[in-house]
């Protein structure tokens, strides 16, 4: 859990309503706490997800699902649900 008080999706209101379709792991039904971080700006939100997507798309030297396990590995090592 982050040390930023970062509001939860069902109070960000109609300024990023149309983020939220984006970022919402489909998953958990729930938006992880580093896009609810993000919430606070929604040119930070929108920035991050371009960038999540582009980093995660598969290239011709690194499959997509090399770079989740990637990112899974990372994830533990930090103790991070994300």
């Amino acid at each position: 859990m982050p040390w930023i008080d970062a509001p939860h999706e069902d109070e960000w209101g109609d300024r990023l309503d149309g983020l939220k379709d984006e970022v919402v792991d489909p998953k958990w039904g729930r938006v992880d706490w580093i896009m609810r971080i993000h919430a606070l700006d929604e040119g930070s939100m929108t920035a991050h997800n371009v960038l999540y997507r582009q980093a995660m798309k598969g290239t011709a030297s690194l499959r997509k699902v090399d770079r989740e396990m990637i990112a899974l590995v990372v994830s533990r090592v930090n103790e991070c649900h994300y």
